[in-house]
């Protein structure tokens, strides 16, 4: 039984059930955990890490530089042996990887350890890794450890979410909205603190803060552990699994195929995290006085605005849907990526004014940037884990969200960490106008698929609707 299912006296927040207000509040500190390292990585890697002095010092690191190498001299399109192809690849091969061990985290929790005890224990090889990156020596054993620990957390929490709902209930599109405008919150805060703890005293106790972030994370979810719905070990209880119709075999399929479709979709979003904090610091009026605005801080400052902008979307859809039907699912997505596709355009038309006038532009183009931006992903990233949690097959719901992350693997390993390489090998109004082109692809391959195949994926309560 779900938590939706029980008598409706009991402790509710915003109208949902208990459970998401702690899920959320934990996945608010795994975040800012998350997104305190990821406003450092690329810029840890490029200033210092990379430098001569510092990477001699960290262990099995040149072995991990053949690797790379290798890599890239096996993919033509990645050969740029510069130090900002270096960051860049390394920064998003990491967060390409933390999509990816799911697949290990998710069948593990639903086959072997159950969701509670797989979250709790990669939290604790999360707060393991964070502080591991605090020292030159044991920066790569710290990133094995967050992949393994991000591998068991993340898409079994997700799946928890998605377990506090019937498979029925409307309301769960919204409760994924508003957990992930928790995930906004923290990445207000987390840059904010972690960026300037790096950028300005020292690198590593911008990651020491991170893992503090990560322990409290552990400590929230230990205590709201009687909230979550309650679970059944396969090894203990035998189910008989319910077997696929053939819609849901179709929709499956659908869903895999589309991966790479939101991978190049979310392209513009991603680069906030990588090349963007770069080209920031360069083209970006950030200094005010004597006072320089650390890059991570535009991190906070896209959060800032991903927050209202969340908001935002879900009042607006709220209202939408009292005077007409929604759209489904994946028209809101592609809705999103024609919104957010504008963002990247703005920052080439910002580039074309510092190439004329060879001086920073304000911040409000960043304004700009970030707005366009929010708007636009408020309808991607949530509305898209809220269809493939309904579409998972019964008691494969980790499973399924792990292969819903894979797009993330895609797009920052195959399409992020490549193109951001190229900054500064190409004109910078010509880099944005890129990433402007691989959107409005995936937008068009996205309506195209919602002609053709939309009713594989139209919501079971919007068909039993009188």
């Amino acid at each position: 039984m779900s938590i939706a299912d029980k008598p409706k006296t009991e402790r509710t927040f915003l109208g949902h059930p208990i459970g998401l207000l702690w899920l959320s509040a934990s996945e608010f500190w795994e975040r800012f955990c998350y997104y305190g390292m990821q406003a450092l990585l690329t810029l840890y890697l490029f200033k210092y890490l990379l430098q001569p002095g510092h990477i001699e010092q960290v262990w099995g690191f040149e072995t991990y530089r053949q690797g790379v190498d290798w890599l890239i001299q096996e993919i033509p399109w990645l050969f740029h042996k510069t130090p900002m192809a270096y960051a860049s690849y390394t920064s998003q091969l990491y967060a390409g990887l933390v999509f990816v061990t799911p697949l290990i985290g998710g069948p593990l929790a639903d086959r072997v350890l159950g969701r509670t005890l797989t979250v709790t224990f990669g939290s604790i090889l999360m707060v393991v890794g964070t502080f591991l990156l605090a020292a030159n020596h044991t920066f790569l054993i710290g990133i094995a450890c967050l992949l393994c620990g991000v591998g068991c957390f993340k898409g079994n929490i997700a799946a928890q979410v998605g377990d506090l709902y019937t498979i029925d209930d409307p309301r769960r599109a919204d409760g994924f909205q508003i957990y992930f405008m928790g995930i906004q919150i923290a990445v207000i805060f987390s840059p904010l603190i972690c960026s300037y703890l790096g950028e300005r005293v020292d690198w590593h106790l911008g990651f020491i803060a991170a893992g503090i972030g990560m322990v409290i994370g552990l400590i929230v979810y230990l205590i709201g552990r009687p909230t979550f719905p309650k679970e059944r070990l396969k090894a203990k209880v035998a189910e008989k699994r319910e077997k696929l119709t053939g819609r849901d075999l179709g929709a499956f399929v659908l869903l895999v195929v589309l991966l790479p479709v939101l991978a190049f979709g979310a392209v513009g979003n991603q680069q906030i995290f990588n090349a963007y904090l770069v080209w920031s610091g360069n083209n970006y009026q950030m200094t005010y006085g004597s006072f320089t605005v650390p890059s991570g801080w535009m991190m906070s400052f896209d959060a800032g605005f991903s927050a209202v902008s969340m908001i935002g979307v879900i009042a607006f859809w709220r209202w939408y849907g009292k005077h007409r039907k929604e759209p489904d699912e994946i028209t809101k997505i592609a809705i999103g990526v024609l919104i957010s596709m504008c963002a990247p355009l703005a920052l080439a038309g910002a580039s074309a004014v510092v190439a004329t006038t060879h001086h920073p532009v304000s911040l409000g183009w960043a304004v700009a940037f970030h707005v366009i931006n929010d708007i636009g992903f408020a309808n991607v990233f949530p509305v898209g884990l809220a269809l493939y949690s309904r579409a998972a097959p019964k008691g494969l719901g980790g499973t399924m969200l792990a292969i819903y992350y894979l797009h993330l693997f895609i797009a920052n390993t195959l399409i992020v960490g490549p193109v951001g390489g190229l900054l500064g090998s190409m004109p910078d109004t010509q880099f944005w106008l890129l990433h402007v082109a691989l959107m409005f692809g995936a937008a068009m391959v996205l309506l195209v698929a919602r002609l053709l195949f939309g009713h594989l994926l139209a919501p079971k309560y919007a068909e039993n609707a009188s």
